[in-house]
């Protein structure tokens, strides 16, 4: 003869609606810092290449699109605008520098190891996520 045995049967507790509330709420504000939150100022870009600063743009100033254009042992152009930077043509290797994508936050960078090319974006700085003492 087999026994079953009676599993007891979970039911939610009011505490429980308290938590998964918490926990959702915790969730909005984060999404919301990371996307929509408090704006990083006014931003502006710097094209450094091979260590020397070739454009230095507050890009809250542009009334259209601005492009950098860097010729080197390889060819890259930066495309600046009131919202950010992308390198937006490259001939050298990899690549990485077009794969990096726009950059539109305070902190963010790309750079272009072949050609010694780093763009930067500077600004006020976005409140970290993390503290850690």
């Amino acid at each position: 003869m087999t026994s079953k045995r009676s599993q007891p049967e979970l039911k939610p507790k009011p505490l429980d609606a308290l938590v998964v509330l918490a926990v959702l709420l915790l969730g909005v504000a984060a999404a919301w810092l990371a996307y929509g939150g408090e704006n990083s100022g006014a931003l502006t870009a710097t094209v450094k290449h091979r260590g020397q600063v070739v454009a230095r743009v507050e890009l809250s100033s542009l009334t259209e699109e601005k492009t950098v254009s860097i010729d080197g042992a390889y060819h890259l152009t930066v495309t600046l605008d009131r919202t950010g930077a992308a390198v937006t043509d490259s001939d050298c290797p990899g690549q990485d520098c077009l794969h990096t994508g726009r950059i539109t936050r305070a902190g963010q960078s790309i750079v272009c190891l072949p050609e010694q090319v780093i763009v930067t974006l500077e600004g006020k700085a976005p409140s970290p996520d993390v503290v850690l003492g």
